[in-house]
């Protein structure tokens, strides 16, 4: 699946209540005819948040702010988008393309040890 269907597949499981197959062959018939029946906008909305911030640069407007992120897939892959938003009173960040510029992460996870140091004033 294109980085593209990943993100059509996640929507189309958060519009459902039946859990869907992963990878999903016909996926971009499935989305097509759930924005036919303008059913998609919540679960959109819910997906174009993305599940992490990947800090990584972001794409760039000068008219909204914008942040990377990223969602991880059944198969244990990541995609990553910009997530647009502001704009102020009149701006429509939801209007700004995102789906069709995702794009395959790679990511790697290693455990590390914290050590945080709280002190406090002693009074005498």
């Amino acid at each position: 699946m294109t980085p593209t269907q990943k993100i059509k597949w996640a929507i189309l499981t958060n519009a459902t209540v039946v859990p869907l197959p992963y990878p999903l062959e016909n996926v971009d018939e499935l989305y097509d005819k759930l924005v036919e029946q303008d059913a998609h906008w919540d679960a959109k909305n819910e997906v174009r948040r993305g599940t992490v911030d990947t800090k990584l640069e972001p794409d760039y407007s000068r008219h909204y702010e914008s942040r990377a992120v990223a969602m991880k897939m059944p198969d244990n892959s990541w995609v990553g988008w910009t997530y647009w938003f502001g704009g102020g009173k009149h701006g429509e960040p939801e209007a700004m393309e995102w789906m069709e510029s995702a794009y395959d992460l790679t990511c790697t996870e290693e455990e590390k040890t914290l050590i945080v140091q709280t002190f406090k004033k002693t009074v005498v």
